[in-house]
């Protein structure tokens, strides 16, 4: 969602990052201490984009930062997910797809800036062949980053699927996501590739499994378009 790799390495702000890799995020904004008021705003967002709560305080957050491209990729997300899930409101940029490639000019957003242009493309403008050359691109921007890649597959998986008609090597992408994503201790995510894979496997009890795993975590979460 956000790259908080430069922020779960620092040992004074690994119990804010594992408690928002968990999905507990109002434990982790207690827990971001004073002077960081980046990762206090990129938890927000993400809150934010699971909740669908009111997006003021994460609005707020990020326009008080510096004027940077970080700033300006936050409130691409927001506005993705504004548009994304047809909430209400006034627009909060005017462009997420154009601003998340101005974003993907900065070296340390790259990568992440690189995967959310090539999906809004894909889901705002109705453009999967240019998705799929950002996600094979934003891969190659930061190999070994397993959280991206769990990102990436997933939605690789799904153009496997609905563009390609490969459903098998599609499938065991979306299987590769839910196994990246659950050893990273990402809670919310591996509840969205749980449901993604549990819509693509035929009637059984191991679809309807990872149905009800997926809706446990919505529940616990509160993540509204899991239960929909």
């Amino acid at each position: 969602m956000t790259p908080d790799a430069a922020y779960i390495v620092r040992a004074d702000l690994a119990p804010a990052c594992h408690l928002r890799r968990a999905g507990q995020w109002d434990a982790a904004l207690s827990l971001v201490p004073q002077g960081v008021p980046e990762l206090l705003a990129e938890i927000l967002v993400e809150r934010h984009m699971f909740r669908l709560d009111p997006p003021g305080e994460a609005i707020a957050a990020v326009r008080a930062l510096p004027d940077s491209l970080l700033a300006t990729f936050l409130l691409a997300l927001l506005e993705y997910s504004r548009q994304l899930f047809k909430q209400d409101g006034e627009p909060i940029i005017n462009d997420p797809v154009a601003a998340f490639a101005s974003a993907a000019t900065d070296p340390a957003l790259a990568a992440w800036a690189t995967f959310h242009h090539a999906i809004s493309t894909q889901n705002l403008r109705d453009d999967p062949a240019t998705a799929a050359i950002g996600f094979r691109r934003a891969l190659e921007l930061a190999p070994g980053d397993r959280f991206l890649e769990s990102y990436v597959v997933r939605h690789q998986g799904d153009q496997l699927i609905n563009w390609n008609g490969e459903r098998d090597a599609g499938i065991a992408l979306l299987r590769r996501s839910l196994y990246l994503r659950a050893a990273l201790g990402a809670r919310p995510q591996t509840a969205a590739a749980a449901l993604t894979l549990s819509g693509e496997l035929p009637p059984g009890p191991e679809a309807e499994e990872l149905r009800e795993i997926a809706r446990q975590t919505a529940r616990e979460l509160d993540i509204p378009w899991l239960l929909n």
